[in-house]
């Protein structure tokens, strides 16, 4: 696959990654400007700006750049590697790292009414909306066609299936705190964004105690919104659905929440 057609991939599927560009040259170095190489979260890479000590250090950049999501623009001399240069051949070269920008991904688990309000929402404000659900029949396409990626898995499997990055945000619309607690340990090990399930707030305490008794530690608990959503007294599943993703992107955001009304200074 070439190297602009994997860009398209990478952004289609929401694979973090960072694009690496040579800018500027001068004297002698391994590669010239327009040299690209594409960086991975897992540190692999399709491409190449010349390898060595120089490639080695741009690596560590992008994955530093994927992580902070800011673009990067260094300089690395090939003079003297006893001083810190990259190489001896005398050369210069500017590198500019620029993480791939993907749509945040949207998670639901749990493709019932709300879930459904979910997707829909997700997809109108551009996520890239992935719906799981057990039940064969919920993870189709003609119950939620607003979804980029189905999946049909057991809760306690839902990581095998789909990646799950920084840039993550998952929301747990199920039918039982039994369900929760099969999917939640997986989920609070992964790097997301955002945890909200869905329920009042007896079923988060009774799904709290339950993963407590299982081991899971009371920190990894605290990473979990729940009730998810902000309080507007939604009612419909649309409803719903909105006073969720108000906190979501609150949380993106970093919003206070708090009306913006503003009583003006009158004479």
């Amino acid at each position: 696959m070439g190297l602009y057609r994997q860009l398209a991939d990478i952004q289609e599927r929401g694979v973090p990654a960072a694009l690496v560009t040579v800018i500027r040259t001068r004297g002698s170095v391994p590669r010239h400007a327009g040299s690209k190489m594409i960086v991975f979260a897992d540190g692999t890479t399709q491409g190449t700006i010349g390898g060595g000590e120089m490639e080695s250090r741009v690596i560590q950049t992008a994955l530093e750049a994927i992580q902070s999501r800011a673009t990067e623009l260094v300089n690395y001399e090939f003079r003297d590697p006893s001083e810190g240069d990259v190489g001896v051949c005398g050369g210069e070269m500017e590198v500019f790292v620029e993480p791939v920008q993907i749509p945040p991904k949207l998670i639901v688990l749990g493709a019932g009414h709300v879930g459904q309000a979910l997707a829909h929402l997700g997809r109108w404000l551009g996520y890239h909306v992935v719906v799981c659900d057990d039940r064969v029949e919920f993870a189709s396409e003609s119950t939620n066609p607003e979804a980029d990626e189905l999946v049909h898995c057991e809760p306690d499997a839902l990581t095998k299936h789909v990646e799950i990055h920084a840039n993550t945000f998952l929301v747990l619309t199920t039918r039982s705190v039994e369900i929760d607690v099969q999917a939640l340990p997986q989920l609070l090990e992964s790097p997301a964004a955002y945890i909200g399930v869905i329920g009042s707030r007896r079923r988060w305490e009774t799904t709290a105690k339950a993963l407590q008794q299982a081991g899971v530690p009371q920190e990894d608990l605290r990473k979990v919104s729940s009730p998810m959503g902000l309080d507007i007294n939604a009612e419909t599943p649309e409803e719903i659905a909105l006073s969720i993703f108000a906190e979501i992107i609150q949380h993106q955001r970093g919003g206070t929440g708090q009306p913006m009304g503003h009583d003006p200074k009158l004479d």
